[in-house]
């Protein structure tokens, strides 16, 4: 056996290898799966074979096309998912083959300005950029069907395919006896979640957090706080089931819109300290009582 399991990651470097993935060729049209060509890692980049991947919210906005922008076809999606590193290009030095990793779609330098501040984390070259379809490093695909038509990228990520190429910069190792079913989560959902109150909103030990909307990011929050040492979580959603749910990640109170007679904010309104709203725009109000919000959700097309 190779490393970590997989025999067949050497007999592969340095070759163009022939996989399968699944590939949109137009908004909203059923993905197909077909075998394509995964050219080789160039300077700093990281060729994965992907182990396991999942989707989300994103991924569907993107399929469906509402943004005219991102209509670039053919393109593999898929930004969540865990591997393992099959190559390396020239300079990568911190990864190696048989590293277990998962891809991150806001990638960072470590160089720039904005990697350098401590405001923000959005990478002036490898920040989000869901319009972004080719290759940093050289303005090309990496991707391409047996004919030779190129196959676009997305997110920087492209996780929808048994192989994928990756700049560098948004590549994390982890370890090695994680679960690696479960380190999907790690790409977006629980991340996006756990940091919202853990760095952006920097919740204070003490302090009242309300969540709007307790799905998988919701909860991600609530753990956050939690973690963070948030005296009262209190979980909003109008899916009564989401409360045993709730209270297992850590939410101290529950509340129902349905059940008021007034809008819930109002029933907040003396507690909160910080927000974070999954589902419902607020934050208006929020800011305007002297509270934080900070709204996790997919952004409507530009007009």
């Amino acid at each position: 056996m190779g490393i970590n399991g997989f025999s067949t990651l050497s007999e592969t470097t340095g070759k163009v290898i022939t996989c399968k993935a699944a590939v949109a060729r137009g908004p909203g049209q059923p993905l197909v799966m077909e075998e394509i060509r995964v050219d080789t890692p160039q300077k700093m980049e990281v060729r994965i074979k992907i182990l396991f991947t999942s989707i989300c919210h994103t991924d569907l906005s993107a399929w469906q096309g509402e943004n005219e922008a991102q209509q670039v076809y053919p393109r593999i999606l898929g930004h969540e998912a865990v591997g393992v590193v099959e190559s390396v290009g020239e300079g990568v030095v911190d990864m190696k083959e048989g590293d277990h990793v998962v891809p991150i779609f806001n990638g960072e330098c470590g160089d720039c300005a904005y990697c350098k501040s401590q405001k923000t984390n959005l990478c002036d070259k490898f920040r989000v950029n869901p319009f972004k379809s080719v290759m940093l490093n050289d303005g090309k695909c990496r991707f391409s069907t047996k004919e030779g038509e190129p196959i676009f990228h997305f997110l920087n990520t492209s996780t929808f395919s048994e192989y994928t190429v990756l700049d560098s910069a948004c590549v994390v190792k982890i370890d090695s006896k994680a679960p690696l079913k479960n380190m999907t989560l790690l790409s977006c959902g629980v991340s996006t979640g756990l940091g919202a109150a853990w760095n952006t909103a920097n919740v204070q030990a003490g302090s009242t957090v309300a969540v709007f909307g307790l799905g998988a990011v919701g909860l991600a929050v609530v753990e956050g706080a939690r973690a963070r040492g948030a005296s009262k979580i209190i979980g909003v959603d109008l899916n009564d089931n989401k409360q045993v749910k709730g209270q297992a990640m850590g939410i101290t109170h529950f509340l129902n819109p349905k059940d008021f007679g007034i809008p819930v904010h109002e029933v907040c309104l003396s507690t909160i300290t910080y927000q974070s709203t999954c589902i419902l725009s607020l934050f208006l109000w929020s800011l305007s009582h002297g509270n934080q919000d900070h709204e996790l959700r997919v952004r409507p097309p530009i007009p």
